[in-house]
């Protein structure tokens, strides 16, 4: 087991970006004005997404065949998903947040930087000056692109997208018929863009407590919220559990009913119980983990494979300190396994119609936010697969994000980034290799 402890003064602070095309691309056909619907789950995730996809240089595809090809596919992607050429808007006459599909485009930018891929430092390390590999433009498209190659042959595709328009399983399908679209081929998977089939029930029936939500309008305490950006100080750690670590994490987790448990609940227990840890506490008090849970399956009946919406909701649990410290690792696990499996059909309509009532957001000590086995790094374009593929990281010190190794395929492992002040970092990284070792 291997922990990355890469500083950022090793890091490059400028990659030498410059601009050279910025377009705005419409759908390559004309299509229809109107509003799209717009769920109680894609309005609380109101914010971009910025995901970065690195590829090594292809003899058979220069950048500008890429640009182009990529230009293209872009415009054909946009006529089965029309809304990303339009905006978001607050209806007049009900005062919910919409996308208008407007047809005022998406974004499409070209640029280039002074340095090759491997000058840049480690893939899969939060670098900063990665953000000069995103566009940000004044006029909110909800889609902009920008390609930016590199002195070896390489280069990056940078999405900006907004939140509201995906969740990390519809932008893979995005991605694949994206790839599918420049290689002149059908669409992988047909989009379906009925997000009625999230809506809230008329009138709402509440019918489970929520004690992971906070309502916006009725507390003013938002900085509780684990979205938020840090303002103190953080250190930044990758740390490495190989599959012979996360079967060993599935071994202490058996307890004494023998149980299997998946890796991803193994993995979030033991992070969960590092994090809580690793700053002061009382030992009466409780801390809660926060994690995503794809609904798509847990609906009756299940939503469409190309549901092109947000389907994902937070499952939480909660734990005194003191079993967090002194308690069974099995019961941790568990606990994250029955937050899962809370989410039965009844329970998401649940807080769908909450929704209604008054806007909640996820309210926890620390939110375990999963991109390890979306599959971005599956994507076969034209030009091949990327290298590697995440988002943009912030500082936000209660946000730990799970990836696939860089080079291993997602097969071999998971890279675990962590933000924190310095003390508590140091703190976590030593519990993370007590508990992973402990008998």
């Amino acid at each position: 087991m291997g922990t990355s402890c890469l500083k950022s003064a090793s890091l490059l602070h400028d990659l030498k970006v410059t601009i050279h095309k910025t377009s705005t691309i419409f759908p390559s056909k004309e299509m229809e004005k109107k509003s799209l619907f717009l769920t109680n789950i894609d309005r609380v995730v109101n914010f971009d997404v910025d995901t970065l996809h690195f590829f090594a240089a292809n003899k058979a595809f220069s950048f500008q065949k890429v640009a182009e090809k990529l230009k293209k596919a872009l415009e054909d992607a946009l006529v089965h998903y029309s809304f990303l050429a339009g905006r978001l808007r607050q209806n007049p006459e009900t005062k919910r947040l919409e996308i208008d599909c407007n047809e005022k485009g998406a974004e499409f930018v070209v640029a280039s930087s002074k340095h090759k891929l491997t000058e840049i430092g480690d893939l899969a390390y939060p670098n900063p000056a990665y953000a000069q590999l995103v566009h940000k433009s004044k006029d909110l498209p909800l889609c902009a692109v920008q390609l930016t190659s590199f002195d070896c042959g390489g280069f990056a595709m940078g999405f900006t997208t907004s939140h509201a328009a995906f969740d990390g399983l519809s932008f893979k399908t995005f991605l694949d018929n994206l790839a599918a679209l420049a290689a002149n081929k059908p669409l992988a998977v047909i989009p379906c863009h009925d997000r009625h089939l999230l809506a809230a029930r008329s009138p709402p029936r509440v019918t489970f407590p929520n004690p992971e939500l906070i309502e916006l309008d009725q507390s003013p305490v938002i900085e509780s919220s684990v979205f938020d950006a840090s303002k103190e100080e953080v250190d930044f750690r990758i740390l490495k559990l190989t599959s012979k670590d996360i079967l060993s994490l599935k071994e202490k987790a058996k307890g004494s009913t023998n149980a299997s448990n998946t890796g991803f609940n193994v993995i979030t227990a033991h992070i969960w119980r590092c994090k809580a840890l690793s700053a002061p506490y009382d030992p009466a008090g409780s801390s809660t983990v926060l994690f995503a849970v794809d609904i798509r399956s847990k609906l009756n009946p299940p939503l469409p494979e190309g549901f092109a919406g947000n389907a994902v909701l937070t499952a939480f649990a909660s734990a005194k300190y003191e079993e967090l410290e002194k308690g069974e690792f099995s019961r941790l696990v568990e606990m994250v396994k029955e937050g899962a499996e809370r989410m039965s059909d009844e329970y998401v309509r649940s807080v769908i119609d909450r929704g209604e009532l008054g806007d909640g957001f996820p309210r926890g000590d620390v939110l375990v936010s999963s991109w390890w086995r979306l599959g971005f790094e599956k994507v076969e374009y034209p030009w091949g697969k990327p290298k590697y593929c995440f988002p943009l990281v912030h500082h936000r010190k209660d946000i730990i994000l799970l990836f696939p190794p860089f080079g291993a395929g997602g097969d071999d492992g998971i890279n675990i980034i962590v933000a924190l002040p310095p003390k508590e970092m140091e703190k976590f990284e030593s519990l993370f290799h007590m508990f992973l070792h402990s008998v």
